[in-house]
């Protein structure tokens, strides 16, 4: 019995089955895609030949475009190809085109992985230059053998690539990348040139930094002036906007070997082809003082701080956390807990800045011990009399732990506010 379609015409059962066709294109580098006519468009005016000679078989193109220009081929993170995937998901895809096997994946793992992605939806793949059937044995093997070579070439680039960078720094060049504070890249030869008005800024922090010897007043000044970190607009006229200084970047400033007229590789300084905005040996002070400081900070954290109210106690005024650490000074160690926030962000962010680890800890004991006494409050924390004898006379951790959820400090009353896990509040003014 004949099948015929709703219009009442007869279906022709010779008929080729339609193919729908996704053409992926990719190039490892953004060099050259500005053009009228680049790789990208090379690669799909081909593709699309491919598959204009097979529409006698029912091949037809698909209108979506899947290309990523300036992607590796190492990594399947990449927009063109993950839209590709979500539309083979969707059932809106039958055969994917590549000009050659390399722009869909240059890792052997990841193209195994494609492959058995595509096989089990019944996708084709098809290369146009390089002709082999994958749903043979000996068609897969050859397509393997292909992609090895693909990532032993890959591995070669970077390897060269590595090795020129490395080349070019020991002879003190600027090789690339997001440019610093003080400094523009030279359009015509690809070096640092200072900005002046920036470079005053640099001088400005460097010169604080000595007077005063703490990232967190530097942060604080230079939070108050409005300054910035760099603003720069990249080869394909994206603006990146500065964003506001933290500690850790002002670190990373002070640390530049750039600003010394230096280049820094893999820990060595070799002498730089671009201009110093500092004095060479102020850097190298400022750097080796910050370095000893970041090392010591460092072996502090992973030194037990044996904190009592560690992450318990909070800022009122910012209601971030208190972070326990210390200070040694003349052979004596001063716990403190410190605002996050003030620590973060400059200590005149915050009115609380940091309070005595003793004089705190000593006081919620205290005070915990103090309202144990009372009925009522035994009452409302469930506390059996039989029990109150290890709250009074126990170890502290064992007193705070069970009972307290929270503890607010304001650093300008210099208040304490306890809040209990049962529900009740201790308020402990000045």
């Amino acid at each position: 019995m004949d099948e015929r379609p709703t219009d009442g015409r007869r279906r022709d059962s010779t008929a080729p089955t339609r193919v729908r066709c996704a053409i992926y294109t990719r190039k490892s580098t953004e060099e050259g895609l500005e053009q009228a006519f680049n790789s990208l468009h090379a690669q799909r005016e081909a593709a699309e030949a491919y598959i204009q000679s097979q529409k006698h078989v029912g091949w037809s193109l698909l209108a979506q475009h899947y290309d990523d220009g300036g992607f590796s081929g190492g990594s399947l993170e990449r927009p063109g190809l993950q839209q590709l995937l979500i539309d083979i998901e969707a059932h809106r895809v039958d055969c994917v085109v590549v000009y050659k096997v390399d722009r869909l994946s240059r890792s052997l793992l990841d193209f195994a992985r494609l492959m058995d992605r595509f096989d089990e939806r019944s996708i084709s793949f098809v290369s146009v230059t390089q002709q082999f059937n994958t749903t043979t044995s000996l068609g897969r093997l050859t397509l393997n053998i292909l992609l090895s070579f693909a990532q032993f070439e890959r591995e070669l680039i970077s390897e060269r690539t590595r090795d020129k960078m490395a080349a070019a720094r020991r002879k003190g060049k600027w090789v690339g990348g997001t440019p610093v504070l003080g400094y523009d890249v030279d359009t015509h030869g690809g070096r640092l040139v200072v900005n002046d008005k920036e470079a005053c800024q640099v001088s400005q922090i460097f010169e604080f930094y000595r007077k005063h010897r703490s990232l967190t007043a530097l942060l604080g000044e230079v939070t108050r002036r409005g300054w910035t970190t760099k603003v720069w607009k990249s080869k394909l006229g994206v603006r990146h906007r500065g964003r506001p200084f933290t500690k850790a970047s002002l670190r990373l400033l002070l640390t530049n070997a750039v600003y010394a007229g230096k280049v820094d590789y893999r820990g060595v300084v070799y002498q730089g082809e671009h201009p110093a905005i500092v004095d060479a040996e102020l850097w190298a002070t400022i750097h080796a003082e910050l370095h000893d400081r970041q090392r010591t900070q460092t072996e502090s954290v992973r030194t037990p701080q044996n904190a009592l109210l560690a992450g318990l106690l909070f800022c009122t005024r910012c209601d971030r956390p208190m972070v326990a650490t210390y200070s040694d000074r003349r052979k004596h160690r001063y716990r403190y807990y410190g605002c996050q926030g003030a620590r973060q962000k400059g200590w005149q962010s915050c009115p609380t800045k940091s309070v005595s680890a003793t004089l705190i800890e000593d006081s919620v004991v205290c005070q915990l011990r103090d309202r144990l006494r009372l009925d009522h409050i035994r009452a409302e924390l469930r506390i059996l009399d039989s029990e109150l004898p290890a709250f009074l006379q126990g170890d502290a951790t064992a007193l705070i732990q069970p009972l307290v959820e929270k503890i607010h400090y304001d650093g300008t009353t210099g208040g304490v506010a306890i809040h209990l896990r049962e529900g009740a509040l201790i308020e402990v003014p000045r």
